[in-house]
């Protein structure tokens, strides 16, 4: 029970004790925030949940296709995902302030295929990608595969608005019957201040497999309507990398933010070998707003 409390409370503590300017600090517009938010995935084979979780679309799109609530069974670790900027061009600085502390633990779910695939016309955000021009693409869901949890590292929670976001930032990730797309690289910078040691790097991603990450209410969990607004618009691609990166190792211990699950005792993971990367994207051209 003693560690229960710990863990669960190490946010609001943090949140009480920081400063009065990180508490009122202003939440990023959808549009900033999503279009900044670029996350490098390693490879982390970790411990299992075994926790069965009721998964409910936040995305009006998703909804409006008729996706209904799934249950399904979170198993056992798979990625750990962290924050990264391509390219050396960074996310505007009121949004950085919050995708820098945005890393995600991503477990391997059992989910029932769709019973209806759903097909999508996916658009690229991130501006350096536009700016690249990679083209309109589409996907079809086939089946949910991964459930990404937000995590804090090193008993390090963001606090004030930063946690606010972050800990209600879930994404189930589907695989997906992948259309055309072509083949990118980019050099790729570490944001999150605690992982700058690690140098940056070029990685190569291929067009095929691909998976869709779309934001996720869990077991009917009570959103804040402001928090609501920004986190429904959180898609993301993840491209596999064409080969993986290796990097020297670096450990880091991971605690969960999310309500649900911030009674499960942190846990260490090894920085090694860098298997995706996750960019931002708009479904049938609903883009996120500018307010």
């Amino acid at each position: 029970m003693i560690k229960k409390v710990t863990i669960g409370m190490l946010g609001i503590l943090a949140a009480i004790g920081a400063p009065t300017s990180a508490r009122a600090q202003a939440l990023p517009t959808p549009a900033a925030l999503v279009s900044g938010l670029d996350l490098e995935c390693y490879r982390t084979p970790g411990p299992a949940l075994d926790k069965a979780v009721k998964l409910t679309q936040l995305n009006t799109v998703l909804l409006g296709l008729g996706l209904p609530p799934q249950v399904v069974t979170v198993r056992e670790l798979a990625q750990t995902c962290v924050p990264v900027q391509k390219d050396n061009s960074a996310p505007t600085a009121t949004a950085r302030a919050f995708i820098e502390q945005i890393d995600f633990a991503c477990y391997r779910i059992d989910a029932d295929p769709l019973a209806n695939p759903i097909n999508l016309k996916l658009t690229h955000l991130n501006p350096l990608l536009v700016a690249k021009g990679l083209p309109e693409h589409k996907v079809k869901l086939t089946q949910g595969v991964q459930l990404c949890l937000p995590v804090a590292k090193n008993n390090k929670p963001p606090v004030g608005a930063v946690l606010q976001l972050a800990q209600y930032l879930d994404l189930e990730c589907f695989a997906t019957e992948p259309g055309p797309h072509p083949m990118f690289q980019t050099l790729l910078t570490q944001l999150n201040p605690q992982l700058t040691a690690i140098p940056p790097h070029e990685m190569f991603l291929g067009p095929t497999p691909r998976q869709l990450c779309v934001p996720v209410q869990k077991n009917n969990q009570n959103i804040p309507d402001a928090i609501a607004k920004i986190v429904q618009w959180v898609d993301l691609e993840k491209f596999f990398a064409a080969p993986p990166v290796t990097i020297a190792p670096v450990t880091v211990t991971l605690s969960h933010l999310n309500p649900l699950f911030t009674a499960v005792p942190p846990f260490d993971v090894k920085l090694e070998t860098a298997t995706s990367l996750l960019v931002p994207v708009a479904k049938n051209n609903h883009a996120p707003p500018n307010d």
